[in-house]
């Protein structure tokens, strides 16, 4: 180690050891030391839905903990005679439908194009918006979408120099409120990414996209994602001329396992999405060059599909386009594809927020005729299952975090059901009551739940 460098961390050393030693001048008051106590927190549930076997069962009490200091929850009780906790608070949701928070596996909160003014082109968009008014644009996004009752999303790639990743830091850490995230970092591709710059303005592929051609560029482009601060790899599979071979598909599958991360695939044609199943990827992102024969693929390896099928709208798409889209996910469904619900929703529609535009990809799934139980099991049981938290958050069962939302109608009938959901709770903390978002209490003057987020 220089000199320079060892005198750095020998300083830094010492105010660390410093602050460590301190104790508070004075004696903690009362109200404050009450208020990191873990709060417990009872719901009164008229009718809870389970999506994995979809069933409805009445009358149910849940009791949720909130650890202050740490941000942690626990589901301690579930049952129809469970004894409430003295100090407890009480929420009555008896007339309400119970469920799980709702998962999109595909979304970019660090970017938002917009029609004015760069006409919707999101190059321009990311020459023009540095990376931190994106980390705040993804603020504000993750806070709306948790507002619909999305608890949990994949944030993949398009976020700047690691905006994503400061997201989920600030999240984890208590500064703000949102959903869990699952995030990408920056998105590696064949030399260009997805754009296709001139050779004067080279440079504007980074940061959002790495360039990786060659074996080597491929494990330090992951190695580098993972280092500073990714949850799964997405790859750029066919963006170019160039898509990567089987053989380098399979490197960023291994590699990746090796730090114990998934890879998410961007596909668009289909000898890409073909290349990426033989691969054996875990996720292929877009549905457009997935067809009957790769959709039967992609069940027999157990590959999630998040299509992202956008639906036709006043602000998007057209009859011809929207009818493939359909067409496709049905498809998918036939063949027993494991489906996520998934939107690509990056983009400012005048008057709505990014949770209603995410919530209007249900029309899609309508159109697709696929049964509300089976869209509702792709908005949560296929969902934490993309995102790998199923043995611990997601489902309502006992000893799993309490991320738990409710409307007033059974969106096992009706899955238009969930575009209005009144209750939100994220790790056992109440985001939403009575159809009115409250927050305060997810902001916190320093990191509550500790610093040391990778």
């Amino acid at each position: 180690m220089n000199k320079p460098l060892f005198a750095f961390f020998a300083i830094f050393l010492a105010f660390a050891t410093t602050a460590a030693a301190q104790q508070w001048p004075g004696e903690v008051p009362a109200d404050v030391r009450e208020s990191l106590e873990p709060m417990t927190t009872v719901l009164r549930v008229g009718h809870l839905v389970d999506p994995e076997d979809g069933t409805v069962t009445d009358n149910v009490i849940i009791v949720v903990r909130h650890e202050h200091l740490t941000g942690d929850s626990e589901i301690l009780e579930i049952g129809p005679n469970v004894t409430i906790p003295k100090g407890a608070e009480v929420i009555d949701l008896s007339d309400s439908y119970v469920l799980p928070g709702l998962v999109d596996s595909h979304d970019h909160l660090g970017i938002t194009y917009k029609k004015v003014p760069e006409s919707d082109n999101y190059y321009q968009t990311t020459l023009m918006d540095s990376t931190p008014i994106r980390a705040i644009q993804s603020v504000s996004n993750g806070i709306q979408k948790l507002a619909y009752g999305f608890t949990m999303m994949r944030d993949l790639g398009n976020s700047g120099n690691y905006g994503d990743t400061a997201l989920r830091h600030a999240i984890e850490q208590g500064w703000v409120p949102g959903p869990t995230i699952i995030n990408s970092g920056i998105i590696i591709g064949a030399f260009g990414g997805q754009f296709h710059e001139v050779p004067e303005w080279e440079s504007t592929v980074y940061p959002e996209y790495l360039n990786a051609d060659t074996d080597d560029e491929i494990v330090k482009a992951i190695r580098r994602n993972i280092h500073y601060g990714a949850k799964v790899i997405k790859v750029c599979v066919d963006c170019q001329a160039y898509p990567y071979t089987v053989d380098q598909l399979k490197l960023f599958v291994s590699e990746s396992a090796n730090a114990g991360r998934k890879v998410a695939g961007h596909v668009q044609t289909y000898e890409g999405a073909r290349r990426a199943i033989e691969a054996g990827l875990w996720s292929l992102e877009h549905g457009n060059a997935l067809t009957d024969d790769l959709h039967k693929m992609m069940a027999e390896k157990g590959i999630f599909r998040a299509g992202t099928d956008t639906p036709l709208t006043w602000y998007r798409g057209t009859e011809r386009s929207y009818k493939r889209t359909v067409d496709g996910l049905r498809n998918a469904y036939e063949n027993g594809v494991k489906l996520t619900f998934s939107t690509d929703a990056d983009y400012y529609v005048p008057g709505l927020s990014r949770g209603e535009v995410t919530i209007n990809f249900l029309q899609t799934w309508k159109d697709a005729k696929i049964p509300a139980p089976d869209v509702l099991r792709a908005l949560t049981i296929n969902g934490y299952e993309v995102c790998e938290t199923s043995d611990s958050r997601g489902p309502i069962k006992v000893g799993y975090k309490a991320d738990i939302i409710a409307v007033s109608e059974n969106p096992l009938v009706d899955i238009d059901a969930l575009r209005n959901v009144h209750f939100v709770m994220k790790d056992g903390q109440v985001f939403k009551k009575d159809g009115v978002v409250m927050p305060i209490d997810f902001f916190n003057g320093g990191p509550e739940y500790g610093w040391r987020k990778r």
